[in-house]
């Protein structure tokens, strides 16, 4: 038994651990990764999200925040997951490929202003680069969610939050991160 409590114990530090590195490194990011999202949509922008597995989650977990509520009453707010249409998902990989998934949802939908939120532990998953890649080209902006410094993912990014660890660990620290945006970008369109 004491080596199951000493496993809880290591990874409650190391969840602390990373913690402090958001705190002590990414607050200023934070706060212009908000501007970012309400300039968005005080232009008449749309935020799109992106992800595989449960970065694909959060996707959908921070659209529903902002299309429906985070925590005080107001209008909703245009973010669509694009993780979430399994005819699209199913066709796109069918037809074109994996690779392709988020990349032609990004062709169709994304427009010069809107916002892709892209998310990648690892900062190196071709669907979420090839998506991101287009996203500039067209004219929007990136703002990344990743689990290593200096990734591909990170370089493309206008805006990066990025706390290293094991994946589960980073997806918790990053959930926390963006509960955090989604109140500042709540707060700011509440009357």
């Amino acid at each position: 038994m004491e080596s199951k409590k000493k496993r809880v114990l290591d990874t409650i530090q190391l969840h602390k651990k990373v913690l402090a590195d958001l705190e002590a490194n990414c607050l200023g990011e934070i706060e212009r990764s908000a501007k970012l999202l309400i300039d968005c949509i005080a232009a008449g922008g749309c935020i799109y999200l992106c992800g595989n597995g449960g970065s694909a989650a959060d996707a959908q977990h921070i659209a529903a925040e902002l299309v429906g509520r985070f925590i005080r009453e107001r209008k909703g707010l245009p973010a669509v997951a694009l993780t979430t249409d399994t005819s699209t998902l199913t066709s796109v990989s069918n037809d074109y490929g994996f690779e392709k998934v988020f990349v032609r949802q990004v062709e169709a939908l994304v427009k010069e202003g809107d916002i892709l939120w892209a998310f990648s532990t690892s900062g190196t998953s071709k669907n979420v680069l090839a998506a991101a890649e287009l996203a500039k080209e067209k004219g929007a902006s990136v703002l990344a969610f990743t689990g290593k410094k200096n990734s591909p993912l990170e370089k493309l990014s206008d805006h990066c939050i990025c706390v290293e660890g094991p994946t589960a660990t980073v997806q918790e620290i990053h959930q926390l991160a963006y509960h955090i945006l989604c109140d500042l970008v709540e707060e700011a369109f509440t009357n």
